[in-house]
């Protein structure tokens, strides 16, 4: 799985949040300033040709489907920043944030009763 440009991530986005669709919709999806029509396009046409995106030609204009699931890019981008910046240590990574002060006490605690109880932080506890 090829590395997204910031431009081709946002573009991607977009698509998974609407589930696929027409360059316009796309367009529409992006925060200001949102770049040319053209721009996107050529943007669209890299995430095709990258394995990203499938274009399927409905009269005269193309929609798109995401063909790699968010989820799917989440977990590789995060095992990529993982690798390079933390030694491929999760730990690493979340010491980084306790020092940083971006994570607190409070949800490290959660986290650990996450993993204790074999919970899975996507889906809602009953």
């Amino acid at each position: 799985m090829e590395k997204l440009t910031q431009p081709e991530e946002d573009a991607m986005r977009a698509f998974w949040r609407l589930g696929g669709g027409f360059i316009k919709d796309v367009l529409e999806e992006l925060p200001e300033p949102r770049p040319p029509y053209t721009t996107l396009a050529s943007t669209v046409r890299n995430l095709e040709r990258k394995g990203y995106l499938r274009g399927e030609k409905l009269g005269n204009v193309f929609r798109f489907s995401p063909l790699v699931a968010e989820q799917d890019y989440r977990r590789r981008f995060v095992n990529t920043l993982v690798g390079d910046y933390f030694k491929n240590s999760y730990k690493e990574l979340v010491s980084f944030f306790a020092k940083e002060q971006k994570i607190s006490a409070e949800e490290l605690k959660e986290i650990v009763r996450m993993i204790e109880d074999g919970s899975n932080p996507q889906k809602p506890q009953s």
